[in-house]
């Protein structure tokens, strides 16, 4: 099998090149067919989790919408999707707006065949901030991108899933929700927290029009939000998973593109820890 590289390697030499397999011959053939004819929107496109996730729905058959704040990042991924024989539209996107997410739904429309058959809900910011030093407007910025992102993305998408009967909405939170964040600050473990909770109440309230709602909690991961912390954080991460290593983004990519897949059409409301066994009692 072919691999394809998603990131560079940075001086510190711990994010390596994020190297893995692509289909190819009749393995890329079998898995085009996972989503063909479908339309997928992935906000926080530009890198990361993001970036993965739209390449590897791309990859299935997707008419992907790379949405992003950051648009060069978010052209950049879909240079990649066509590079690699997929469909890709590049959408600049703020998801704490709602004018701009309703722009984003439209665009997806108007030039993604008139559907939206799965949406994942990626975008988010992160800080580490003790509480008694966080200011109200990065409280407001964290959760505004984070959680109401999240919420505005749904309410406008929701009405073109019920007209068309079914869709997939796939909400990725963290691991912080969980064990209370190491290493975030309070305004993003709540955020997160916020989208665990909504992650539920949306399959309650969606599963009688056949939208299936699920989430992914992923531990820590080898992405670009990690460049820059010292080494000795990084190993103690690390010895205390027991798979003995970080995420990388195509281990969440993989999740996402099960739980958006009809293979887990039975599988709903449910939130799937990704972080190598940390959380392991």
């Amino acid at each position: 099998m072919e691999t394809r590289s998603i990131g560079s390697s940075v001086s510190s030499g711990w994010l390596s090149v994020l190297d893995f397999p692509l289909p190819t011959g009749v393995e890329k053939e079998e898995a085009r067919m996972e989503f063909a004819g479908q339309t997928a929107i992935i906000t926080g496109a530009a890198r990361g989790f993001g970036r993965a996730i739209t390449r590897r729905l791309a990859q299935g058959g997707a008419r992907v919408v790379a949405a992003d704040i950051n648009l060069p990042g978010a052209e950049e991924t879909a240079a990649l999707v066509k590079k690699e024989g997929g469909e890709a539209l590049p959408v600049h996107t703020d998801v704490a707006s709602a004018a701009s997410v309703d722009n984003m739904i439209k665009t997806a429309l108007t030039h993604c065949g008139n559907r939206v058959d799965i949406l994942v809900n990626n975008a988010a910011i992160w800080t580490l901030v003790p509480t008694e030093e966080l200011s109200e407007a990065d409280w407001d910025r964290m959760v505004n991108v984070n959680m109401k992102g999240v919420f505005l993305c749904c309410r406008a998408v929701i009405p073109v899933m019920k007209r068309q009967g079914r869709g997939h909405i796939v909400n990725i939170a963290s691991i912080a929700a969980r064990n209370g964040g190491t290493f975030a600050g309070i305004h993003y473990v709540a955020s997160k927290g916020g989208v665990l909770a909504m992650t539920k109440k949306l399959a309650k309230e969606l599963g009688q029009y056949g939208i299936v709602v699920n989430g992914v909690n992923p531990g820590s991961s080898q992405t670009e939000m990690m460049v820059g912390w010292p080494e000795e954080i990084l190993q103690a991460i690390i010895k205390n998973t027991p798979l003995g290593r970080m995420a990388q983004p195509e281990d969440i990519a993989d999740t996402v593109a099960f739980l958006a897949s009809d293979a887990a059409r039975f599988v709903h409301g449910e939130t799937v820890e990704v972080n190598g066994g940390i959380l392991c009692d």
